[in-house]
This record gives C-alpha cells, structure tokens and sequence, in this order.
C-alpha cells in the first residue's frame, strides 16, 4: 500500500483548500437583486405587496397605496414605504365630490445607498389624488407625481422623473440596500386632483462555469500531485 508523505497531502489539500474559497466569493458575487419601484397596499395599519400592478389595480376612495424605490431580490425581502400611511391626514384638504374618488399615496425614493450611482433619492412625500370613479392606481398616481416612466413591457421605470435613466437594473446583493428599519426622510403632505408595474425576481441560475472550472482544476492538481507522489516511490 502507498503512504502518503504529510507534505504530500498538503499539496493535494491546498489547492482544494484555495479553490472552495474562490468558489464561495464567487458565489456571492454572482447572488443578484433589482433596483426597482415596488408597490404596496395599506392594509389596516400594515403594508402589504401589491397583488396587482398598478396599471390593472383599481383602489376603492379611502385607499392608501404606497411605492418604494430600493435594492432586492424579490417581494418577500422588499423594503415597504416609510412614514405617515392615514388617509385621513394625506387627503384631509381634498373634500370628497361625486364622480370621483380619493386615493391617498404614499411615494419612498429611498435611500442614498439603493440610488443609482451620480442620483439623489428626492425627499420622501404622501400624495391625494382625486381621479375618477373607474381610475387605475396608475392614473391616481400620474395625476399627482409625473413625469412618470414605463419601458416597453409596461414595468413602472421612474415616478417624478427618478431615476432619471434605468429601469428594473440588476446589481450585486453586496451592494448595500436598505431595509424597511431605515430612518425616513422628512415627509411633506401635497394635495391634488386629476387623473397611468413594479417587480423582479432573480432565480438560481444553477452551478456556474466558474465552479465547474474550479472543480475541475482540483481534480487535476490532485491527480498529479499523488503521480508525483508515486513516480518518486518507485524511483
């Protein structure tokens, strides 16, 4: 039986060793979220993510909506909108008026962290829009926060015009993100009246080539590290 040298096994154990810990910083580095505007319902006291986008949703009057700009992976992790959420304080200068309903919104930029790079997220703001009876979420929303933005499959890109150019971006999930604890920004009420979807998830895109490379690379060296080993016992 051959027996190994500990110097030998070293130099089978090294190199697979340093190859686990390329393969875990990669893994890290290839995990991924999206920077995107997502929307809420307010439920009682409690956001709740929007089943709907908001160009199909239609909000009863007396509904608060929120929208949140930040960094995720998807719904179960998304940063909810922060500060006041009563409707009854956003649209207590907006008097109810027949054919047409209010609804009460609540609009998060975000923070410093989650804007794209070379933007400031605008101060954090509640809107109440007054739209008609049979009106969209996005309507309510376009009457009281343009320019509004949407690519090419409908996707809400920018509310007031923020962020000036991307839309859904794919970023590193080392990149740091906020969380719905974050300090809010002050929050001013504005009234209107008048009368337009948000998501993205990233899924497990299985082993990498990077992985299987390194493997790879592992089973080599061993290899001929224990060849080595053998060539110069029987020398």
């Amino acid at each position: 039986m051959i027996r190994l040298h500990r110097r030998t096994v070293l130099l089978i154990l090294a190199p697979l060793f340093a190859a686990l810990t390329i393969l875990g910083s990669t893994g890290q580095a290839h995990a991924a979220g999206y920077r995107y505007w997502s929307f809420w319902d307010r439920d009682g006291g409690a956001w709740v993510y929007a089943t709907q986008g908001p160009s199909t949703a239609r909000p009863s009057d007396g509904d608060v909506q929120g929208f949140r700009f930040s960094v995720s992976e998807d719904s179960r992790d998304a940063a909810k909108p922060r500060g006041a959420a009563e409707f009854a304080t956003i649209c207590a200068k907006t008097p109810a008026r027949d054919g047409s309903k209010r609804v009460a919104l609540v609009l998060d930029f975000g923070t410093d962290a989650d804007a794209p790079s070379g933007e400031t997220p605008p101060r954090a703001r509640t809107a109440c829009a007054r739209v008609p009876e049979d009106a969209t979420t996005a309507d309510a929303l376009a009457a009281v926060a343009k320019p509004l933005r949407y690519d090419t499959n409908a996707l809400l890109c920018a509310i007031a015009g923020y962020p000036r150019a991307e839309c859904g971006e794919q970023v590193s999930a080392t990149q740091p993100t906020a969380t719905p604890s974050d300090t809010a920004r002050d929050t001013s009420d504005t009234s209107t009246s008048g009368e337009s979807e948000s998501g993205g998830d990233s899924a497990d895109q299985g082993p990498s080539l990077g992985l299987l490379a390194g493997i790879g690379a592992v089973a080599v060296l061993g290899a001929a590290a224990v060849w080595q080993t053998r060539r110069r016992q029987r020398g």
